[in-house]
């Protein structure tokens, strides 16, 4: 593998995955809490040295991050909408900083096709949408469709 920067400003010369390494992400994917000595336990190393593997792993940009997933709707934010933009000629380089701008917006993604990007935004009622779309349309068409469930939520990735 490349360097890879985990932190900013710093650069690691990264090593393969191994099977250790795998292990350890698929039991951090399935609970981030778990505490050094459990997940040491699951993949036979002692805490320490699982410790120091999880480090490196953060370290070369294997982990990203830890997050606790919520419900939106328990929150209030009962409507959920992925929302696809084709941009107008040269205005590529708005869609991102707007999106970055409006709270409600969870993810944005570059992506192939007509449509360069898209985001899922969650929000409190429908009339909240017309201003966020009203943010984007002087930049691009927009196309919304509001979600209705999850049948495969969020999972790990099977490594």
């Amino acid at each position: 593998m490349a360097n890879r920067t985990g932190r900013p400003g710093r650069a690691y010369e990264s090593k393969p995955l191994d099977e250790t390494d795998l292990r350890i992400l698929t039991e951090l994917q399935r609970n981030a809490r778990i505490t050094l000595a459990e997940l040491g336990r699951r993949v036979a190393l002692s805490a320490p040295a699982v410790a120091e593997r999880v480090q490196r792993l953060e370290d070369t940009g294997a982990i990203t991050g830890y997050h606790a997933a919520v419900d939106p709707r328990v929150l209030g934010f009962p409507i959920s909408v992925l929302v696809r933009i084709r941009p107008a000629l040269r205005e590529l380089s708005r869609i991102p900083k707007i999106a970055e701008e409006i709270p409600e917006i969870v993810e944005c993604h570059r992506m192939t096709g007509d449509d360069c990007f898209f985001f899922v935004a969650h929000l409190r009622t429908v009339e909240d949408l017309e201003p966020i779309l009203d943010r984007f349309t002087p930049y691009g068409r927009t196309t919304t469709s509001i979600l209705q469930s999850a049948p495969v939520s969020r999972r790990p990735l099977p490594l």
